[in-house]
């Protein structure tokens, strides 16, 4: 395509065929400025308007041309954009708003889960690979656990969360956070719902009245949506998302998805030997 420009007019060529933009004054007796234009579009076929229509925009964009002056001015939009502040990434990020620690808690390395108790293969993951990290690293102790709430899927996603922080109360969130997974049942289906939230905390032992006080009063709403914030901080886009962290070097490795155990055992072996 070839583009030239003239006092009043603006030429170009597609495949071998003239069009050309120009402008005329019009005197009419319904223009209320003397000096007010229209534009006229000279071209062989009205099939071609569309191809037209989007030159005439790379004129206006990029300043190819100088089309006529026009008795409104051109007003250019400037997009003001605030400066985008840094997020800071501290340890407490990891470590605070989350579960009791499981296992030794000086322990040379803790893995943090962020997860969500609906969530498909924050399931998966429990069932297939946490009970053998339990074995080998937590008990042994090598290792030592923190889960922290990431409710992205539901309403019960949190009513679910907040019950096993009323069970830690009693001692009792890793009991809790067992018996969900191993009662899972979907997404937003009503396993989570109230009714079974407190059949759940009666399996394990919970004293009831205290158990129904504490989520009664959302004792821990704000400490869930304090570990919703850290997991946005840190960009998890989904769950379970998994970060272990050398006590000794402070290194961070991060694990996205239901990874098999392999995967975690090649990262803790890596550590402990550094």
């Amino acid at each position: 395509m070839e583009a030239k420009d003239s006092n009043k007019d603006f030429t170009f060529s597609i495949e071998g065929k003239e069009y050309t933009i120009s402008e005329k004054n019009n005197t009419g007796e319904n223009n209320t400025t003397e000096n007010s234009k229209k534009q006229i579009l000279h071209a062989p076929s009205l099939t071609i308007g569309a191809i037209i229509s989007g030159i005439c925009i790379a004129v206006i964009v990029f300043g190819i041309g100088d089309l006529a002056e026009s008795s409104s001015p051109l007003i250019e939009k400037q997009l003001s954009e605030e400066p985008v502040k840094p997020v800071q990434i501290t340890m407490g990020t990891f470590f605070e708003n989350g579960s009791p620690i499981l296992g030794n808690s000086n322990a040379e390395i803790t893995l943090i889960e962020f997860g969500d108790y609906q969530c498909h293969f924050c399931n998966v993951y429990y069932q297939n690979t946490e009970h053998e990290i339990l074995e080998k690293y937590v008990m042994t102790g090598k290792v030592n656990v923190i889960f922290k709430d990431y409710t992205i899927i539901g309403q019960d996603s949190l009513r679910a969360a907040h019950a096993a922080h009323c069970a830690s109360e009693q001692g009792k969130f890793w009991e809790y956070h067992d018996i969900l997974y191993n009662n899972w049942g979907g997404e937003n289906n009503g396993w989570a719902g109230s009714e079974n939230i407190l059949r759940f905390a009666e399996e394990v032992g919970l004293n009831m009245n205290e158990f129904v006080e504490c989520n009664v009063d959302k004792r821990y709403e704000q400490q869930i949506a304090a570990s919703n914030t850290d997991a946005q901080k840190l960009g998890i886009t989904g769950t379970p998302a998994f970060y272990v962290i050398s006590a000794n070097s402070q290194q961070v490795q991060t694990i996205s998805g239901a990874q098999p155990y392999e995967v975690f055992e090649k990262v803790f072996n890596s550590m402990l030997e550094n």
